[in-house]
């Protein structure tokens, strides 16, 4: 194998674990985490690292291998909406995933308690159900957007449980806001996909119900989870508006087909700007919170 060879087949290795979306992971670590011991530590930082590139590596790397054949229909694939991951480079990312993952996770248990242990249990055990055969959660309609949100509320709910944070109705509240989100976002994501994952013959929750309902679904879901920041105490209830550009991004799709549905693919890409938008508002909202 040449340098160039082996140069590219990192890039792709590093690209299948969507480096736009890493912030989307370790965020919800790291402020679960600092907002409750209110000090920098080897446990956030090396915590962070791990929810940062690892996690990712292992959700997206191990998607990617096993949905090769559904990806090869994908027009989104190969780029930053996902790898399309040559086949003679699939054991070599399975391969990256876990080692990048176990070191990590060794530190995580090493420092934690029964609570912590068996979140993370939960998050790792997600993370590879979601994709691996024999478990294919994301072809189980529901289940598959069920187990996508745990993928970015359980490294929030890892932090908080290694701080050993106090369960407040608004700590509960905010949890379920971030829930509800996690789940909008990722039927909203299956609209776009509803016909390579026909021809694939993956079912979703998009496949199963339509892109219209799947757009209202999600579109409601957001709504709830705006709603329940309502709910919060002080600045909480700020964040309620977080919920409003992602409704008015997916509006104009309340009438979607499933025939149009690829179009959802540009409020798709919007989405993801989205997310970097409301990640520094929320960060706002909580540096409000620390000094409240």
């Amino acid at each position: 194998m040449t340098a160039a060879t082996l140069g590219s087949d990192l890039r792709q290795i590093v690209l299948s674990s969507r480096p736009v979306s890493w912030i989307n992971t370790a965020f919800p670590f790291a402020a679960a985490y600092l907002l409750t011991t209110r000090e920098i530590d080897l446990t956030l930082i090396l915590g962070t690292l791990y929810f940062l590139v690892p996690y990712n590596l292992a959700m997206y790397g191990i998607n990617d291998v096993f949905d090769y054949a559904s990806d090869l229909a994908n027009p989104r694939k190969g780029g930053i909406e996902g790898a399309l991951l040559s086949p003679r480079i699939h054991r070599a990312t399975l391969w990256a995933a876990a080692l990048t993952n176990a070191p990590l996770l060794v530190y995580l248990f090493a420092v934690g308690k029964p609570a912590s242990w068996a979140w993370l249990i939960v998050s790792v055990f997600a993370v590879i159900a979601y994709s691996a055969p024999g478990l294919r959660f994301k072809e189980r309609p529901f289940l598959d957007s069920t187990t996508s949100s745990l993928h970015f509320v359980t490294p929030a709910i890892v932090g908080l449980a290694l701080a050993e944070a106090t369960v407040t109705p608004t700590l509960v509240i905010v949890l379920v806001g971030f829930f509800l989100w996690g789940m909008a976002a990722h039927a909203f994501g299956a609209v776009q996909d509803i016909a390579p994952d026909r021809e694939g013959g993956i079912d979703s929750i998009a496949t199963v119900i339509g892109a219209r309902s799947t757009v209202r679904l999600a579109i409601l879901l957001w709504a709830l989870a705006g709603i329940a920041m309502l709910f919060t105490a002080w600045p909480g209830p700020l964040a309620a508006v977080l919920a409003v550009p992602y409704i008015v991004n997916a509006a104009p799709w309340w009438s979607v087909t499933d025939e149009t549905s690829a179009g959802t693919n540009r409020a798709w890409r919007r989405f993801i700007a989205l997310n970097y938008i409301a990640g520094f508002l929320a960060t706002m909202i909580l540096i409000l919170a620390w000094v409240s």
